[in-house]
C-alpha cells in the first residue's frame, strides 16, 4: 500500500487580487481538462493520481478554511487532516502520518510519499510514485527524493547534488538553495536536480521523529498538542537531519503555476468576465474580470490584468514575479470575496 500525502497549504499570495487566503490558487477552475471542461489544480491532479498503476490511498493535509474548497471540488475516496494552525511543512506532515498510524492504523512499514496538491505535471510524474515505493522499500535510504531534470538554469528553485549523475536511484550528496544562474548552470552540469518538494520514506520513520516531540498514542491528544511541534519547513527538520537519503530523477514536463507568468502560459481562454480585448493593440495579454464592470483593454503587450472585489492588478508578466512587497502593502487584511458551504459573500 502506498500512502499519497497531498500538501493543500498557503494561500498563493503571488496570484492577487484572484488567490487569497480563503480561496487559494489550487481551486481557481483556469485550466481544462481533456474534454474541454473548466477544472482547478486540485482536480487535474487528483485525475492524474487515479490513473497510477499503483494500490494508492490519499491523504490531504489542510487548514480549516480550505475544507470546504476540497469538500466541493474532490470526488472519490480520501481523508482529510486538519491543521489547528499553521505551523509549515514539518509539522502538518507529522500530523498527517499520525492519523495514518493512530487512526487509519497504516502499518509502520508501508510507504508514505509526500507531494504538493498544486503541481502542474504529465502523468509521468505521478507515475513515478511506483518508483518511489520501490527505493523506499528497498531500504536504499531513509529518505528518497523525487528530483526533476533541470531544462534551464533556474535561480527560483532548490537543487539536489547526487554523489553520481547517473542512474534510476542516486545517493544525495548535498543540497543548494536557489543558487545565481551561473552556479546553477555548474550545478546543472554535476547532473543536479531540481528539487520539487516530493518525499518518500516509511510511515515508522516519521512517527518515530514525531514521537521525540509529541510521545502520544492518540491522535486526538496529537491534534490537541500540536502547537508543540517545531514550526519549520519538512526540508530543515527532516530532510537536512536524514542518516540517508536518495533521489529519483524524473525527466518530463514539471512546473509551478505559482506566479502570474507560469500560470497564463497554461490558461485555456485569454479573458474572462465582462472584458473587451483590442486584439489589434494587444499581444499576449491575459485579462480577469470578476466585478462585474465592463473592463476595455488596449494598447498592451506581454501583460496580465485581474480585477476582483480583492483589488485591481496591473502588470507585466515578467514583473507580476516580484510584487511581493507591494501586494501586502496593497492587500486588505481579510478576503473581500468568501465562498462557504451556505454560499458566497461580499465585504
Amino acid at each position: 500500500m502506498i500512502h499519497l500525502v497531498l500538501l493543500s497549504g498557503g494561500s498563493g499570495t503571488r496570484l492577487w487580487p484572484l488567490s487569497n487566503s480563503s480561496r487559494s490558487k489550487q481551486f481557481l477552475k483556469v485550466l481544462r481538462d481533456e474534454a474541454g471542461n473548466h477544472v482547478s489544480m486540485v482536480q487535474r491532479v487528483f485525475g492524474q493520481i487515479r490513473k497510477v498503476p499503483a494500490d494508492v490511498d490519499i491523504t490531504i493535509a489542510t487548514c480549516a478554511s480550505q475544507e470546504y474548497s476540497i469538500s466541493r471540488q474532490v470526488e472519490g475516496a480520501y481523508t482529510l487532516v486538519l491543521e489547528p494552525e499553521r505551523r509549515d511543512t514539518a509539522p502538518a506532515i507529522m500530523l498527517a502520518c499520525a492519523n495514518l498510524a493512530l487512526e487509519q492504523k497504516a502499518d509502520a512499514d508501508d510507504t508514505v510519499i509526500v507531494m504538493p496538491i498544486d503541481t502542474y505535471a504529465e502523468q509521468a510524474y505521478y507515475d513515478g510514485v511506483v518508483k518511489l515505493d520501490e527505493a523506499v522499500q528497498s531500504g536504499f535510504a531513509e529518505l528518497v527524493l523525487l528530483g526533476v531534470e533541470p531544462t534551464y538554469p533556474s535561480e527560483k528553485y532548490g537543487y539536489i547534488v547526487p554523489e553520481t549523475p547517473e542512474g534510476d536511484l542516486r545517493r544525495v550528496a548535498r543540497f543548494t538553495e536557489k543558487p545565481n544562474e551561473n552556479a546553477a548552470k555548474q550545478l546543472i552540469a554535476q547532473g543536479a536536480l531540481w528539487n520539487c518538494g516530493v518525499f518518500a520514506f516509511k510511515l515508522g520513520y516519521l512517527t518515530e521523529l514525531a514521537a521525540k516531540y509529541l510521545p502520544v498514542n492518540d491522535f486526538s491528544q496529537f491534534r490537541d498538542r500540536y502547537s508543540d511541534l517545531p514550526k519549520n519547513s519538512f526540508d530543515y527538520e527532516v530532510v537536512e537531519k536524514a542518516g540517508s537519503i536518495g533521489v529519483v530523477p524524473y525527466s518530463g514536463e514539471w512546473m509551478d503555476l505559482g506566479t502570474w507568468n507560469t500560470l497564463t502560459d497554461e490558461m485555456a481562454d485569454a479573458s474572462a468576465g465582462r472584458v473587451v480585448i483590442d486584439e489589434s493593440t494587444c499581444e499576449n495579454v491575459h485579462v480577469i474580470n470578476e466585478t462585474g464592470f465592463p473592463m476595455v483593454v488596449a494598447g498592451m503587450k506581454d501583460a496580465v490584468v485581474v480585477a476582483t472585489p480583492d483589488g485591481i492588478l496591473v502588470s507585466s508578466k515578467e514583473a507580476s514575479t516580484g510584487i511581493k512587497a507591494q501586494i501586502s502593502q496593497a492587500a486588505e487584511s481579510r478576503p473581500m470575496y468568501e465562498q462557504r458551504r451556505w454560499g458566497e459573500y461580499r465585504v
